[in-house]
């Protein structure tokens, strides 16, 4: 569809959605594509190259939400989906107990796109695969390496967003991503090993930087040493966490919990609610003094780092924890007021055209401290060094959790030793950010993102990075068991 006529589409329908006496209205018009490359043990197993277009109307008439979505792009249609928003809206502004009101947001007329030196799309399908085929090979030259996986992915997303307040945003974004794995056994176990590029929002420069091949000959050592490795008694022991393993523990103690509809018991029936109540903003200590946590929505190739949310939101940066205060919220338009903010944090996202942008966590990092790795390696006695993601469990409130991790090693006496496995860790969220006592220094610092972050019903997937530098833990419950091989 040209410029024009998508022009043209969403001028039909905020004129619909204006004439019906509606408070305010919006339109996005998404043109998505999605191409995976998988390989497996030394062949190319899968090539898909997905396209999805189409547009969502949202209407807020009285108070009251209408939305309603087509993949059909045509003059023609937008009038009777805005017709059907409207109906909805009137429905539910019927019944409605509380009224909506939004937060005020200035009009913003922009373009945002993605900085990429190669564009991943112009990218030769032969160069792909033979990468992943190469990479594939160095996994295998191992010993002791019985299965292989390498993938790539990549998406391109061309949005419009109009409202009816006068905002009018053009979108091209792009994100990417790359990981290999390793798989070994021993005595009839088995045991993996990986490495991921993070998600960012950058081109195909991404992959060209990662060194696969170095990266694979590592992971296939690594994944040997670890099936032969032995497991971990059980105890209390100080962890030292990676910048990987740190986005997800991060992810489910922190982000979920800062999600503002779940603390006000909005949003349950997927993932639970909030342990981090309105009341405690402000006075709750969720960490020790060393653990800040900043929600960064403008940092460059972070993928929440989108220019505007999906209410027309400039992204933003702001805390959500301080000095091991809980003091912030990821918020949207309707919640902000909620809490007697003035205005919306911009975290308000939709993962499709036919989807209602709902509140999504946001790039929250963890501030780097002054230490270095050797620091906090040399102060442990007894310890475990934790690298990547594992399993996970967590309550439906984000307060007592367990987490695995990809890969384990002792530390002694200031010394990382040798390779463990079978290590999982049991805390409650604020006693383990309590126990924090050191992050390494900026040097340290690196971004691992998600894209399958899973809310609301119909459930939704949420792109957000969450950056850290190593830190140090003391005195937690390692319970042991299979679930982090």
């Amino acid at each position: 569809m040209s410029a024009p006529e998508r022009d043209e589409l969403a001028e039909l329908a905020l004129k619909r959605v204006i004439a019906s006496g509606a408070e305010y209205g919006d339109i996005r018009l998404l043109d998505s594509t999605t191409q995976t490359i998988r390989g497996e043990d030394r062949r190319i197993a899968s090539i898909r190259e997905r396209q999805d277009r189409g547009f969502g109307i949202r209407v807020l008439y009285h108070g009251a939400w209408g939305f309603a979505a087509s993949s059909v792009l045509s003059v023609e249609e937008a009038p009777r989906i805005a017709d059907l928003a409207i109906e909805i809206a009137k429905g539910s502004a019927s019944l409605a107990s509380e009224k909506v009101k939004l937060a005020d947001e200035p009009a913003h007329r922009d373009s945002v796109v993605t900085a990429r030196r190669i564009d991943p799309f112009s990218v030769k399908l032969e160069t792909k695969t033979a990468l992943l085929l190469e990479t594939m090979e160095y996994v295998h030259r191992q010993p002791g390496i019985v299965r292989s996986s390498a993938s790539l992915w990549a998406c391109r997303d061309r949005k419009l967003f109009v409202s009816t307040e006068g905002s009018r945003l053009e979108f091209d974004l792009l994100a990417l991503s790359g990981d290999v794995d390793a798989t070994a056994v021993h005595d009839g176990r088995f045991a993996s090993r990986s490495f991921n590029t993070p998600h960012l929002r950058m081109g195909y420069e991404l992959i060209e930087e990662a060194n696969f091949l170095a990266e694979a000959s590592r992971i296939a050592s690594q994944a040997v040493e670890k099936v032969q490795a032995p497991t971990t008694d059980p105890g209390l022991y100080d962890l030292v966490l990676d910048p990987e393993h740190l986005s997800l523990t991060m992810h489910e103690s922190c982000g979920h919990p800062s999600e503002l509809d779940r603390a006000l018991g909005y949003e349950a029936n997927y993932a639970g609610t909030s342990f981090l109540t309105t009341e405690k903003r402000g006075t709750f200590r969720y960490g020790s003094p060393h653990v800040n946590l900043v929600a960064d929505n403008t940092e460059p190739e972070t993928l929440a780092a989108t220019g505007y949310d999906d209410d027309g939101v400039a992204c933003q940066q702001w805390d959500i924890v301080r000095d091991g205060i809980f003091v912030g919220y990821c918020t949207n338009r309707e919640v902000a007021p909620k809490i007697g903010e003035t205005r919306s944090r911009g975290s308000n996202r939709a993962d499709s055209w036919g989807s209602v942008p709902i509140v999504r966590i946001a790039n929250i990092g963890l501030e780097p401290g002054r230490a270095t790795l050797d620091d906090l390696f040399a102060e442990v006695k007894r310890g475990i060094y934790i690298e990547g993601h594992g399993s996970f469990s967590i309550d439906q409130r984000r307060y007592n959790f367990q987490f695995g991790g990809d890969a384990f090693w002792l530390i002694e006496n200031g010394k990382r030793t040798h390779m463990v496995r079978d290590v999982v860790y049991h805390g409650i969220t604020p006693e383990f950010w309590n126990s924090c006592d050191a992050v390494a220094d900026r040097s340290h610092r690196r971004r691992y993102g998600f894209i399958t972050c899973g809310k609301g019903q119909p459930g939704q997937s949420g792109w957000m990075t969450h950056a850290a530098s190593h830190a140090r833990f003391r005195n937690v419950n390692v319970i042991g068991g299979s679930s982090g091989s």
